[in-house]
């Protein structure tokens, strides 16, 4: 009887978080499935017009969708280039015991509590052609032929937001690392130092082999997030120049409500949803493989 009233307690205080989790995630994936079979411009009075598998066939038949990809590519490599090696070193600063930890922690993660409005605008000035931060000190410092058109030019866009994407998301991931870094035993770094290995020697033999979990969660939320990229894009550079920065869920915007093809929207983000399912199960287990 106990347990059978335990039960219906446990019940009784999940439901409400079931309830929204249904509301806001599960009953709108359901919809978004749905709708991906249809053709409608998201006016009330016309009718949805089934067209089966036609939305998918647009979205993989377009150039667009596929450079799309391109660019989630050069995310993911800015990722573990850029975004893992910065995280990791910020870890190090964080979790050794000197002077001003608190200062740094701070100023760190300083990035990632700021709206990201107001980041993606920031750095929109910063990165003006004319009069913009970054090229006002290049002109500053005699480096004149430096000075580029950063968000304008198609070459070089992509690289722009993925430096500042980079820069954003630093800190947060500094957290995952110095959480694998604080549970590591100072006895191992001890034993290591009694026996001559330098600093360099025990991150390589130490520190990296026993924060492969954190690496692990680095790796999975890094490239499912890439898929997903869309507010700091939307805001600097709308995916342009000449979509020089699309992503999948700048495509998925500019076909639901600048288009009005939802159906082709919703398609875009199905595809984006089994992608980060498929790409989550998969790193999973190939990271624990290794682990075995």
């Amino acid at each position: 009887m106990t347990i059978k009233k335990d039960y219906h307690w446990v019940a009784i205080f999940l439901a409400p978080a079931l309830i929204i989790y249904a509301t806001f995630l599960l009953i709108p994936i359901c919809q978004s499935i749905y709708m991906s079979f249809f053709k409608w411009k998201g006016i009330a009075n016309v009718p949805m017009v089934f067209v089966g598998l036609k939305n998918y066939q647009r979205i993989f038949s377009n150039p667009a969708f596929w450079h799309s990809l391109v660019n989630v590519l050069w995310f993911i490599a800015g990722g573990f280039i850029v975004l893992m090696p910065l995280s990791f070193i910020l870890a190090l600063i964080i979790t050794k015991n000197i002077k001003g930890t608190r200062f740094y922690k701070t100023s760190f993660f300083i990035p990632v509590i700021l709206p990201m409005t107001a980041v993606g605008l920031m750095w929109v000035y910063i990165l003006q052609p004319n009069g913009g931060l970054l090229n006002s000190l290049l002109e500053l410092m005699g480096l004149g032929s430096l000075i580029k058109n950063w968000l304008g030019d198609p070459d070089i866009a992509i690289i722009s937001v993925v430096l500042v994407n980079e820069w954003v998301y630093a800190g947060f991931n500094m957290l995952i690392f110095a959480a694998g870094l604080v549970a590591i035993p100072d006895s191992l770094f001890e034993s290591a130092k009694i026996d001559g290995a330098n600093s360099f020697q025990r991150i390589i033999h130490i520190t990296l082999p026993l924060m492969k979990e954190s690496i692990k969660i680095f790796s999975i939320m890094c490239i499912t997030g890439c898929l997903r990229h869309f507010d700091l894009v939307f805001i600097m550079t709308g995916g342009g120049p000449a979509r020089a920065t699309e992503t999948p869920a700048t495509l998925l915007y500019n076909e639901a409500f600048k288009y009005r093809n939802f159906g082709t929207g919703n398609a875009i983000g199905v595809f984006i949803l089994v992608a980060g399912l498929l790409i989550s199960l998969l790193l999973n287990k190939l990271l624990v493989q290794e682990e075995m």
